[in-house]
């Protein structure tokens, strides 16, 4: 029974892998296994991220953006400033830190700071706009979340050309972020006390890490290779800590590798292959927001890439794609889950105030998408 229970709970917290896995294998009795299979895996992707969790778990320990929320914090006084804040540092952070590590990071910090302001109404207001901000201002960056690096590296792309696909929208959704942020009601709030900041690192290891960083960037531009990046970066981390060798998300790297054989399978399957190609046929943006409403949008950017050269297109409905249900982007469900442990937390009022607010922006991507092309 205990056995049974243990993989229950894993599919319900690693579903998107274990259905990956599932169709891999699946393909995989359809067209037979053979050398070839080397071909369908991008290592070099495999390892831009494995670098950068291995620096995100640096920074995570360390402990550097609550630092930074602490400086700031402690200087508002006004409720409308401090939703902005919480709200804006999920947008601009997840552009370095990716989208659920920023959600990691800060929705738990949101919630022991409006508790200790008797402010709970305003969590799931505040957290839905924090989920938002995660979503869509990790599209800026080639390195803001996973689908991008993915994308990013398939498509050769260079920074000019993501620029200007991706910024129009991060711009506008950036506006409309401050507006819902300063819509409710303004009050004062008394002074924020967020606890001590926790010990400083030594300054070479400042420097090892912002070297680490530096050459994941560089590997990310092209400039330089991924088997160079890999060393240094994984020789780095243990010098840190090597216990943080483990805080790697080796799920979400698996399941990049389920769908690089089933994709890689799919494309030796006529009838499959046609029918891929008939759904995104038409407009691949929208295909892309559809298909991540059901899969997320880092599956359906994985898919969808062996089917069409189109990467700006691809790279826009999978980016605003991640607005929409709750398991567009898997990072929403971080949120969530945050707050549904919360004692006495309103699930049903959560999902509809989330769903709501993604509606809305989603709808206004949509629109701009339009007027754009």
């Amino acid at each position: 029974m205990k056995l049974l229970n243990n993989i229950f709970t894993f599919i319900k917290k690693e579903i998107v892998f274990c259905i990956a896995t599932i169709l891999a294998v699946a393909s995989c009795f359809i067209v037979r296994p053979t050398v070839a299979y080397a071909e369908y895996i991008d290592v070099r992707v495999l390892a831009i991220l494995f670098c950068l969790m291995l620096v995100v778990a640096i920074l995570q320990k360390i402990g550097m953006f609550e630092k930074i929320m602490r400086v700031i914090t402690k200087k508002i006084h006004s409720a409308r400033v401090l939703r902005v804040v919480l709200v804006l540092v999920c947008f601009f952070s997840s552009m370095i830190i990716t989208n659920d590590v920023a959600l990691i990071t800060f929705v738990p910090f949101t919630i022991l700071l409006l508790n200790r302001l008797e402010r709970k109404s305003e969590l799931i207001y505040v957290i839905s706009l924090q989920t938002i901000a995660a979503n869509l201002g990790s599209m800026a960056t080639p390195i803001g979340n996973p689908q991008n690096v993915y994308l990013y590296s398939t498509y050769n792309m260079n920074m000019r050309e993501f620029v200007i696909v991706v910024w129009p929208y991060v711009l506008v959704s950036l506006i409309m972020l401050c507006i819902f942020a300063i819509i409710p009601k303004e009050s004062s709030i008394p002074p924020i006390d967020v606890g001590a900041e926790g010990d400083k690192p030594a300054i070479w290891k400042c420097i090892l890490l912002v070297l680490m960083f530096v050459v994941c960037i560089l590997c990310v531009l092209r400039v330089v290779e991924f088997y160079i990046m890999l060393p240094i970066v994984v020789v780095g981390t243990i010098i840190w800590d090597y216990r943080l060798l483990a805080k790697a998300d080796f799920m979400l790297l698996a399941t990049f590798v389920a769908f690089f054989v089933l994709v890689g399978n799919v494309k030796q399957i006529p009838q499959v292959n046609d029918l891929v190609e008939r759904l995104i046929s038409g407009d691949l943006v929208i295909a892309g927001v559809a298909i991540s409403q059901v899969i997320s949008n880092v599956p359906a950017a994985v898919l969808l890439s062996g089917f069409t050269q189109n990467g700006a297109a691809l790279l826009t409905g999978v980016n605003i794609g991640g607005l929409g249900t709750l398991i567009a982007s898997m990072a929403s469900l971080i949120s969530y889950k945050a707050y549904a442990a919360e004692k006495n937390s309103k699930k049903a009022k959560y999902m509809l105030v989330f769903s709501g607010l993604n509606v809305v922006f989603l709808l206004v991507m949509l629109v701009l998408y339009v007027i754009i092309s």
